[in-house]
């Protein structure tokens, strides 16, 4: 079945003459990236989007593997933060923030002529929440993975067949998702965070780490399969130090590790609409 889906994928290409790629240098849009250069040559420009709410090193990463795909590159500085709508972080923050860059995509693509944009959104991510695929879709931007039916797993494992960079990459996602909804978003704030995070990698070795920031409580998550590596007391006490130096009062563990969109877990348990009135003015 991955095999049929990956000739889908293919195929998916053949139909288009020119492709510009929403380009993050993670798992998915390396693998779209990776086949629109085998299929359409250099008739490919994949942009990568510089703003605050990416993590220290992302940047760095995704011009490493456009270098290695052979993909020409283009980096767009935006500052998402002169959004009021993105800075006031509700629960529709992700469709906002779409909606704005991938605007901005969209202008680059009509100016060198690429007749469709595409990103790397995947079959599993049309199943959790996910606003930012509606100003997907109201922008007519083309999710070829989603279209042919590859998930998360799909993914991985034809990465890994194809030996490309991004084959055991953690999964990455924008500062932003750090920080509850409702409280608004401010670059001391995400700096702070993708700071904590990358203390805890450095001291432990785990490579995905998510550090929610709960005002003076930083709440650590890590993939549950590595959880082992924090539970040594003199990294604990090293973590908690280095935490509190940046301004935490309070550093915790979630005990069941990384769960994809946990702070989703608000708006999507019962009485959604009492809870999040508590948090935010809707609009």
């Amino acid at each position: 079945m991955a095999n049929e889906k990956f000739n889908r994928l293919i195929n998916w290409f053949k139909d288009w003459d020119n492709v510009l790629i929403a380009f993050s240098g993670g798992m998915d849009s390396s693998l779209i990236t990776y086949i629109a250069k085998k299929v359409l040559g250099n008739n490919v420009l994949a942009v990568t989007v510089n703003s605050p709410l990416l993590s220290i090193g992302e940047l760095n990463r995704a011009r490493r593997i456009a270098n290695i795909i052979g993909v020409r590159h283009l980096v767009l500085d935006l500052n998402l933060l002169e959004n009021e709508r993105i800075i006031e972080n509700s629960p529709n923050r992700c469709y906002y923030c779409k909606l704005e860059f991938m605007g901005k995509l969209l202008e680059i693509a009509k100016f060198f002529g690429f007749n469709v944009v595409v990103d790397g959104t995947n079959i599993d991510d049309m199943k959790s929440y996910r606003p930012g695929i509606k100003a997907l879709r109201e922008l007519g931007i083309r999710s070829p993975l989603a279209e042919v039916g590859l998930s998360k797993a799909d993914i991985r494992n034809i990465s890994r067949k194809l030996n490309l960079p991004t084959m055991d990459m953690s999964s990455t996602t924008c500062l932003a998702t750090r920080i509850p909804y409702g409280v608004k978003l401010n670059l001391e704030v995400l700096r702070r965070v993708n700071m904590a995070e990358l203390i805890v990698k450095q001291l432990t070795g785990i490579s995905l780490v998510r550090v929610r920031d709960h005002g003076f409580i930083a709440r650590i998550e890590v993939d549950r399969n590595e959880r082992r590596k924090l539970f040594n007391e003199q990294v604990l006490d090293e973590i908690s130090r280095r935490l509190k130096k940046l301004g935490y009062l309070y550093v915790t563990m979630e005990l069941e590790g990384y769960t994809s969109g946990s702070m989703d877990r608000l708006i999507l348990s019962g009485n959604t609409k009492h809870k999040l009135e508590t948090l935010i003015k809707f609009r």
